[in-house]
């Protein structure tokens, strides 16, 4: 009994490091792809830049995301009762994994708390981007 309970802490506390290694990547992916836009605490800036804090397009939108990550966003959205029109730039070069690990941290960051992302979520929805 007692080797059943180490083995089963020892599995939950590696699932516990993979989960802080991911959203650790989707902070720095985060910081360095996003912030200079959507600003470190996501608020965003003012009418141009949508805010991603306690934003309700992702939760509308979540199909769309991966895409809009990959492709770029050319067109007017709605945040949070605002209209926005500034064109986001594509991210082309981002891993689908380091496209989730993004978009889980974006969704459980600032305020935001929208269910996680798996790989495998994200990876079929990008195979479906227009």
């Amino acid at each position: 009994m007692l080797h059943k309970t180490l083995c089963f802490s020892l599995i939950l506390a590696i699932l516990s490091a993979c989960t802080d290694q991911t959203y650790q990547s989707g902070g720095r992916l985060y910081k360095t792809m996003c912030a200079n836009c959507h600003m470190d605490s996501g608020e965003g800036l003012g009418t141009l830049i949508p805010p991603i804090a306690g934003s309700d397009f992702l939760g509308k939108n979540r199909d769309k995301l991966p895409c809009i990550i990959r492709h770029g966003l050319r067109d007017t959205i709605i945040v949070n009762g605002k209209t926005y029109a500034e064109n986001m730039a594509a991210m082309p070069g981002l891993s689908d994994i380091q496209i989730t690990n993004l978009l889980n941290y974006i969704n459980s960051s600032f305020g935001n708390q929208n269910p996680p992302y798996s790989f495998e979520a994200v990876e079929d929805l990008l195979k479906k981007c227009p």
